[in-house]
């Protein structure tokens, strides 16, 4: 019995042991299975973010979304940053006006010869570039205020104010206007921001840019594109232009003075001009900021000044003859103003201007021929000192130099030549006549047209560069 006993006690505790061994197994089982299926929902949501995070990169074959929500918000970002510089740049830009004289001649139905002046507007646009304690200080091209009877400015809350030139350099085509602070309605001044010049020479080739301007007379609009070229040349009438940025953004008739901006809405060119053609498009240029810091710095130093009367004014002198962009390449000579000669009798205190001197600039204004020169010097009295940065001749080259004149009156020094040559000679310029190029007919609408008559009476270039060739033979020394 005793056997039988322990033999049952003994399978009993077996069985006990057995059975805890399996609950044991199956609980660890169970844990087990549980913590796999856990590890495996944590990697699938895991591989379910990283997909979706790199969704953007898959093109649109491999998507099987017909509205791919994030790729399409790519270009809002663009347009964004776009509208973010426009908005921020438009109170420092401005629409310019400027009404100049125009000469037109004909025949009556009677055959009778008429000729008569009206004044019609040209439009550009300009940069607000800084303030002094009483003017405001805008930026533009000259040729957008050459040949002005008035100027006026819109501001971007459409405000019109009466503008007066400050100083010019056409050989940069660069000008500085300004406005009486006092003239300026206060919540205009309040609405108005400077613009900021910033570095072009930093720009490359496919940067951004965003240009504004008065396109078409219409008012500011806006245009973007990228930066197509630099340190581009492009020929114009007047000579051949260095150094400009090359654009797509469309500047059209009227953005000649306005801003091209970067992405940091900084100003780094001012729009100047494009190639029109119906095979060319997206050619735009403009003048690099790098340049314009320069002749900004020095125009906006000057005193504004108004027209002196012409009994008033002050001469150089001398007698003088355009050196165009043509002859100056024909001859390989500077463009500018050739001194060929003293005007006798003159009382201007001149002997530091030489003969064959090519002049380029008086009190940093460039110039490139005689109408530039005369229009400079028609602010200035007989007996006031002006500095005139020359060209002169030295070999085979030229060296720059600035010389002090003290202008001479008009009874003394714009007289006619002995020898019968006056300012109506095309080939002859005295520095003080009315600076109509000789021609009588001043037919030009400046603004931003850039069209002009060069008053060369009918005679083709050919005769030109001989009329020159024997000019220079003449006085050969």
């Amino acid at each position: 019995m005793k056997r039988i006993a322990g033999i049952v006690a003994g399978a009993l505790l077996f069985g006990v042991v057995a059975g805890a061994s399996m609950v044991g197994v199956n609980v660890a089982a169970q844990k087990a299975g549980i913590l796999y299926e856990q590890s495996v929902a944590k990697n699938n949501q895991s591989q379910s973010e990283t997909q979706t995070f790199t969704q953007p990169e898959s093109t649109a074959a491999e998507s099987t979304d017909n509205t791919p929500k994030i790729q399409q918000s790519q270009p809002t970002a663009t347009m964004s940053s776009v509208t973010k510089v426009a908005k921020d740049a438009m109170p420092s830009v401005v629409a310019i006006t400027n009404m100049v004289k125009y000469r037109q001649n004909g025949f009556s139905i009677f055959g009778d010869f008429q000729s008569y002046e009206t004044e019609v507007p040209a439009s550009g646009s300009g940069v607000i570039i800084g303030k002094n304690d009483t003017e405001l200080l805008i930026l533009t091209n000259n040729h957008v205020v050459s040949s002005s009877e008035s100027l006026s400015v819109t501001f971007n809350d459409s405000e019109t104010v009466d503008a007066a030139i400050k100083g010019t350099d056409s050989a940069a085509d660069l000008a500085v206007i300004s406005i009486k602070l006092e003239n300026i309605p206060t919540k205009t001044l309040e609405s108005i921001s400077i613009a900021t010049l910033g570095d072009s020479d930093a720009m490359e080739v496919g940067d951004q840019v965003v240009a504004i301007g008065n396109a078409l007379g219409y008012g500011q609009s806006v245009t973007t594109g990228i930066i197509s070229a630099k340190d581009r040349d492009v020929s114009t009438t007047k000579g051949t232009r260095s150094g400009l940025l090359q654009t797509d953004a469309a500047i059209n008739p009227g953005n000649s003075g306005g801003a091209l901006l970067n992405m940091k809405g900084e100003v780094i060119g001012i729009n100047v001009a494009k190639y029109t053609s119906t095979s060319i498009e997206g050619m735009g240029y403009s003048i690099p900021s790098s340049l314009a810091k320069r002749v900004v710095e020095n125009l906006s130093t000057l005193e504004t000044r108004e027209d002196v009367p012409k009994e008033e004014r002050g001469y150089l002198g001398v007698k003088v003859k355009n050196i165009d962009a043509q002859t100056a390449e024909s001859f390989g000579m500077p463009q500018g103003v050739f001194v060929y000669k003293y005007t006798e009798g003159s009382n201007a205190q001149n002997s530091d201007l030489h003969e064959k001197d090519i002049i380029t600039a008086v009190n940093g204004q460039g110039v490139t021929n005689f109408n530039e020169l005369s229009t400079v010097l028609s602010k200035y009295r007989a007996g006031e000192k002006v500095t005139v940065t020359v060209q002169r001749p030295n070999g085979d080259k030229y060296d720059e130099l600035n010389v002090d004149v003290v202008l001479g009156s008009a009874d003394t020094s714009a007289s006619t030549d002995k020898d019968g040559s006056s300012a109506n000679d095309p080939f002859s310029r005295n520095d003080g006549s009315d600076g109509n190029n000789g021609s009588g007919n001043s037919n030009e609408n400046n603004g931003d047209s850039g069209n002009q008559n060069n008053g060369n009476n009918g005679l083709s270039q050919d005769d030109i560069l001989k009329a020159f060739q024997d000019f220079i033979n003449q006085y050969q020394r």
